[in-house]
């Protein structure tokens, strides 16, 4: 019996991923695949009718690539620009406003079922 070796690494060109769409706009998501669901990887576009919502697993880290406008975090407004990054912890609800670009990092990987509304 031949046993092959587990790859230990994964390469995604992120401009070939198809948009998706999320409460927060347009997300293109690398790794959610990943058997061992450690993190994913998602440039979201954000559109303007962006909805609250939290994760009770998930914990997330955005940073601002493009743009200006505010994150929401349990009803506060904080005013975000390129280069900003937030850490947001399960159970905080949040969301995106204005005219921005994102990277998004779940931990672990992106699951649709952790995706509460109010």
């Amino acid at each position: 019996i031949i046993m092959k070796k587990k790859q230990n690494y994964q390469v995604v060109d992120m401009d070939k991923l198809k948009g998706i769409e999320c409460p927060c706009g347009i997300s293109r998501r690398a790794f959610v695949d990943d058997p061992d669901q450690v993190a994913s990887l998602h440039i979201v576009d954000i559109k303007d009718d962006t909805k609250a919502h939290f994760h009770k697993k998930m914990t997330e880290i955005y940073y601002i690539l493009e743009g200006q406008g505010y994150v929401e975090l349990d009803g506060k407004k904080i005013p975000v620009t390129s280069n900003t990054s937030i850490l947001i912890k399960p159970g905080c609800r949040h969301r995106a406003i204005g005219d921005l670009k994102i990277l998004n990092v779940p931990v672990p990987a992106f699951d649709s079922e952790d995706e509460w509304f109010d």
